[in-house]
């Protein structure tokens, strides 16, 4: 009687024991970390923890150049493919996109949500077409990339991870698959780790994703954020695209963090590249210095002057008085354009309050042909040689005050 009822508190105590087992085993695509305890040829053994073995090929252990450099003691990060909660033996993938093998492990991926690789092969009506270890898989072009794919051409022959969003077995299977679906996730992972060590004065790496005539949209880590035109640069802008390309990578500044009303609504990020950059206005005097003689092109008109680009971000001004030598003009227009080539004299440098007071001389005004490169590239067709006659000309025609 004694050794029945010892055997019965053994048996509770073995299935109490291996329930709990079970009811913490990791499930198929859940994230695992351990430590590689041993290997082989072709696998790897890794300890989880908890009386869990996880084995995962080495093949899912090899860099973007296919070789393996884990050792046993390495720590592993990988993801449940299956689990036998008999043994408490777990297969594990790298998550970044298994091969698979058959239909069954296709089927396995679909219900776990699991990433697999795929070849994209051709291009058919309204997608493309994708070779899971054999099996024919349907991608839409809406769901090829985050953003629209204008040429899907180019995607054709590359190796992609991909997950099945659906599966429908059969004598034919139907099988569509989403390639954005990872790639939101890892940029969602991206923004939430981004957003958490975010401050403004930040300088970030990021990547130009659209160009608007407002400004950029950067790509800062899962989250965008703009560069307005007027912090891309210290010189005059008049389209990002004269600055930048998409898919370019820039290094920002972050100038401010305003949070949404809506808190479903992400924060707007206000970006800068001028800020990194080094301000032209430092070293002012010692270019431009009272009385030199300096080349420009008019940018703007206005009714009290001509403003005059010197050099990427520094602009003079000739006062209306300065234009009619010796006799008045109503407006600075009637003798000066914006894109004129001219040369002029500089009368003063107030550096604190970035303004250069310039001249235009009738008696020396010269042939400006000999403008530096960068100011004969801002869209001036011809300097303006007879700028002296011209100005004569137009005076003559005005009546003596």
């Amino acid at each position: 009687m004694a050794d029945t009822e010892d055997f019965a508190a053994l048996l509770g105590e073995y299935e109490r024991k291996h329930a709990g087992q079970a009811a913490s085993m990791p499930r198929a695509g859940e994230h695992v970390h351990g430590t590689i305890v041993s290997m082989d040829t072709e696998r790897a053994i890794v300890d989880l923890g908890a009386k869990f073995e996880g084995v995962i090929d080495l093949a899912e252990l090899a860099d973007g150049e296919g070789q393996i450099s884990a050792q046993v003691g390495d720590a592993v990060d990988a993801v449940v493919l299956s689990a036998d909660e008999a043994s408490g033996t777990l297969v594990l993938g790298s998550g970044g996109g298994r091969r698979p093998h058959g239909e069954a492990e296709l089927e396995r991926a679909h219900e776990s949500h699991l990433p697999v690789e795929g070849r994209v092969t051709g291009l058919t009506k309204g997608g493309v077409e994708v070779q899971l270890g054999g099996v024919r898989a349907f991608c839409p072009i809406s769901q090829l990339d985050i953003r629209y794919v204008e040429d899907p051409q180019e995607l054709v022959g590359q190796h992609l991870s991909f997950r099945i969003t659906r599966y429908q077995g059969g004598r034919r299977l139907n099988i569509v698959v989403s390639r954005r679906a990872l790639l939101e996730k890892e940029q969602q992972a991206r923004a939430e780790e981004t957003r958490a060590h975010l401050t403004v004065g930040a300088v970030l790496q990021g990547t130009v994703t659209a160009l608007k005539d407002y400004g950029a949209f950067v790509d800062i880590g899962g989250v965008e954020g703009m560069v307005h035109v007027s912090e891309l640069s210290f010189g005059r802008v008049g389209h990002p695209q004269e600055v930048l390309n998409v898919g370019q990578s820039v290094e920002v500044a972050v100038l401010r963090i305003e949070q949404a009303k809506d808190p479903r609504q992400p924060a707007r990020i206000a970006l800068s590249i001028r800020a990194l950059a080094r301000d032209p206005w430092e070293d002012v005097g010692g270019r431009f210095p009272a009385g030199s003689r300096v080349a420009g092109i008019v940018t703007r008109v206005q009714p009290f002057g001509a403003f005059v680009e010197l050099a990427p971000g520094i602009e003079g001004l000739v006062h209306i008085s300065e234009l009619g030598a010796g006799r008045r003009i109503g407006h600075p227009r009637e003798v000066l354009a914006p894109g004129d080539a001219v040369k002029a004299t500089v009368l003063a440098v107030d550096r604190a309050k970035r303004r250069i007071r310039l001249s235009l001389d009738l008696s020396r005004q010269e042939e400006a042909a000999d403008l530096p490169a960068h100011l004969t590239a801002s869209g001036a067709e011809k300097p303006l040689g007879s700028f002296g006659e011209l100005l004569r000309q137009t005076l003559s025609k005005r009546k003596p005050d």
